[in-house]
């Protein structure tokens, strides 16, 4: 019995295309051509054509489909390896599922984690404090992003951080030199309710250094040129002299 490759291709109940892949590829040995040219498979070939189907369903790539090379016993080493990588896969997505599913429920961010997300939600950020926030989850650890998260939820409703927000770029001396000290008071409020702020990048997984040049990189870019001198004014304020790691703004 000799079929043509589109027919081994109805049998194996694939396509045409793919067939032609597996010789590409070499996971499957090219047949005998009759005498007009054609090819003519037999059912080896779809003995092969039918466990690479099979094993593509099971979730295996054509690449360790390759490595298993031709032999059609039980490869269990193979198989506890893909159900390891499955098992991954599916906490994944019911990870994702979880955190779907808050994002709907309660209309929260889906740029920021689910640690942050739903306090984040519940306060007027401006667009740089959004940026700000959504950078330092990524370099932050559990116990940071939790100190940031309770802290968001505890932000006082202060005309002070709406007139950091709204702040211009071209404003004059005197406003940055006012709402500095203005959020003196503010964030000093925000440091007494939280202490455990000051240690906020502790559990940084590369380390407090990195997380802080981050902060600081990241505020040179999102906020504008007198939001950050009055950030630069708010640490001289604060600590006497605003050191080459400016404060994190809690505001945001």
């Amino acid at each position: 019995m000799a079929w043509s490759t589109r027919e081994i291709a109805e049998l194996a109940g694939t396509s045409l295309r793919a067939v032609r892949h597996y010789h590409e590829v070499g996971l499957l040995a090219e047949p005998e051509r009759r005498s007009n040219g054609y090819k003519q498979y037999g059912v080896a070939h779809l003995v092969r054509v039918l466990r690479i189907k099979r094993l593509t369903e099971l979730g295996f790539s054509l690449p360790q489909i390759a490595d298993m090379g031709d032999a059609d016993g039980h490869p269990a080493d193979a198989l506890r390896t893909l159900d390891a990588e499955l098992a991954a896969t599916v906490e994944r997505l019911q990870r994702a599922r979880v955190e779907l599913a808050l994002i709907l429920r309660q209309s929260v961010p889906t740029d920021l984690p689910a640690e942050l997300a739903p306090a984040a939600a519940q306060v007027g950020l401006s667009d740089a404090d959004r940026s700000f926030i959504v950078v330092m989850s990524r370099v932050l650890g559990p116990q940071g992003l939790q100190t940031w998260a309770e802290m968001l939820r505890d932000l006082p409703d202060d005309p002070t951080a709406d007139a950091f927000d709204d702040l211009p770029e071209d404003a004059d001396e005197a406003t940055r030199q006012d709402i500095a000290a203005r959020m003196v008071d503010y964030v000093g409020a925000l440091h007494v309710a939280h202490p455990e702020f000051a240690d906020v990048q502790a559990d940084a997984p590369r380390g407090a250094r990195f997380a802080a040049q981050t902060a600081g990189t990241t505020i040179d870019e999102v906020y504008n040129s007198a939001q950050r001198d009055v950030l630069r004014r708010l640490g001289t304020l604060l600590n006497g002299s605003p050191g080459p790691d400016r404060p994190e703004r809690p505001r945001s």
